[in-house]
């Protein structure tokens, strides 16, 4: 038995009107939620509005297929993984909110793909494959296959990102989830490296070199949608129609799919946590293994714990894996572009040292577990420098494989041993400076949400971290005014000495700062509780 037209229209209209009671609702939250809104239309519209521009301006360009069928795949792209990432942006993306009503999942589909039109991603879209359709239509024939290629291509977006978010919902609830939201940030950084280095190859070779992607995508649905209106504009109406038959059917089986993944959600049990609640045995062994190679007493136990936190907390796991691909993808994409420096490979040091600081902020309200063992100078000491350990043990083999691989690829060898030394007195003056400022200005790293920093305690961060990176920059000074006499001097063939000296000096600053910063610690616990427990 299937729901009546009157059934499934009524249905619709609740769902547009859940919607919109939804974004309603959630501004009248607060005052700063709507200002961040409004800002964020404003932007969005504007951006948008020139982006419409462009592409119209574009009319008539010999390159305007290949920039607009590319546009749209991009574009595509962005929706299917966006929910991935950002799966409390919206919350009628949760089919499962709906499981407990008597909805079928054909009227439920199109339901939530007419409410879906609703927001600021379809009119930006909107506006995008406006401004493609335009650019490449000419006639009435390219005119009409524009129109239809606009609204397969909106359809086609939106389709995808409720597809994806259907499909992997189970995984977005839960802690892996979370851990793959949180790490949002890393993928805005790898893009914008990747769009960075796109650009400048592309401003260098000119669009032409895009021609043979673009002849691949423009069969790739939604793109195809576009490829079809250049392809009648030019008079292949046979190749037009295979483009836009070959959108339409994407669009249906993607449905199909969607509905698929509904029905399998909304009718069977949720295990999604059944593997989580069960014993983690692999991960028992791998700890009791690791147990078995650290330090004993209380320096192992807090190497361990830091290990933990890494492979267990989202926040902590993302900073991690943040700054380990940045600290690498910055001197490697710098070298492939052919402006890069060995002495680039240091950003890796530097990437991974600013993770000491705040180091209490990640215990957040646990830390008074901690405090309760900290009891003179040397517990705080100890404490510190385990912390300081546990990071060394995966930065010191990391910064020097990157500092290998950038001077690799460069071909300049006989700089690796002042890189190294150099990145080795950068990193030890990092967890010199953090760990002070982990004792002077600590905050709290909020758990849920993907804010870094307790409301009200952005100025402590700030603080901490910049004024900890200039502080570490001059404590650095010796050795780099060392690297560039014996370059001024003529005595390049000596840099070697730079890496033992520079792991020496790394070292006796590290531990003169952790030192410095104990007495402090053990001071200053109850206040250190408090800021860490705000979040």
């Amino acid at each position: 038995m299937t729901a009546a037209p009157s059934d499934a229209t009524a249905l619709t209209s609740v769902l547009v009107r859940l919607k919109l009671s939804l974004l309603r609702n959630g501004l009248r939250q607060s005052a700063g939620r709507r200002a961040a809104y409004i800002a964020s239309v404003a932007f969005a519209l504007l951006f948008a509005a020139l982006q419409l521009l462009g592409l119209v301006l574009l009319r008539g360009d010999r390159h305007a297929a290949t920039v607009c069928v590319l546009l749209v795949a991009v574009l595509a792209l962005g929706w299917a993984v966006m929910p991935l990432f950002f799966p409390s942006g919206d919350e009628t993306l949760d089919p499962t909110r709906l499981v407990m009503l008597p909805l079928r999942p054909g009227p439920l589909v199109r339901a939530l793909l007419v409410a879906s039109l609703v927001g600021i991603g379809p009119l930006f879209t909107l506006c995008l494959a406006t401004g493609a359709a335009i650019a490449l239509a000419h006639g009435v024939a390219g005119a009409v296959t524009g129109v239809l290629a606009t609204v397969l291509a909106l359809l086609l977006c939106v389709a995808l990102a409720r597809y994806f978010a259907a499909a992997n919902i189970r995984l977005l609830t839960s802690r892996k989830g979370r851990d793959l939201a949180v790490l949002s940030g890393l993928v805005i950084a790898v893009g914008a490296q990747l769009v960075n280095f796109g650009a400048q190859r592309l401003g260098s070779s000119g669009p032409s070199t895009l021609d043979p992607a673009a002849d691949v995508v423009r069969w790739v649905p939604p793109a195809a949608a576009l490829g079809a209106v250049d392809s009648v504009s030019e008079g292949a109406y046979v190749t037009g129609a295979a483009q836009l038959a070959l959108s339409a059917a994407a669009l249906a089986g993607l449905l199909a799919l969607w509905r698929r993944s509904l029905t399998r959600l909304m009718t069977t049990p949720d295990g999604s946590t059944l593997a989580a609640a069960g014993p983690e045995k692999g991960a028992s062994r791998a700890s009791g293994a690791l147990g078995a190679l650290l330090p004993a007493g209380r320096t192992g136990t807090v190497m361990e714990r830091g290990l933990r936190y890494v492979w267990r907390d989202p926040k902590t796991k993302a900073a991690w894996v943040t700054s380990l691909a940045i600290g690498l993808i910055v001197p490697v994409f710098n070298a492939l572009q052919g402006t890069g420096s060995v002495y680039f490979a240091c950003f890796a040091a530097g990437m991974l040292g600013v993770l000491m600081y705040n180091q209490f902020g990640q215990d957040t309200s646990a830390f008074w577990m901690v405090a309760m063992t900290i009891s003179t100078t040397r517990d705080a000491y100890v404490e510190l420098r385990g912390r300081a350990l546990a990071l060394l043990l995966v930065t010191v083999p990391y910064a020097v494989l990157v500092c290998v691989l950038t001077t690799a690829m460069l071909g300049d060898w006989p700089a690796l041993a002042e890189v190294v030394g150099l990145s080795f007195a950068l990193l030890g003056a990092m967890l010199a400076t953090g760990a002070w400022t982990s004792a002077r200005f600590p905050y709290s790293i909020p758990q849920e949400g993907y804010k870094n920093v307790a409301p009200g305690q952005a100025g402590l961060a700030w603080i901490s971290i910049f004024g900890g990176m200039v502080a570490a920059a001059l404590i650095c000074a010796p050795v780099l005014a060392c690297t560039i006499w014996l370059h001024a001097a003529g005595a390049a063939a000596w840099s070697w000495v730079l890496l033992p000296v520079g792991a020496v000096y790394g070292c006796g600053v590290a531990e003169l700062g952790v030192r410095t910063a104990a007495p402090r610690v053990a001071r200053r616990l109850p206040e250190i509780l408090v800021a860490v427990s705000r979040g």
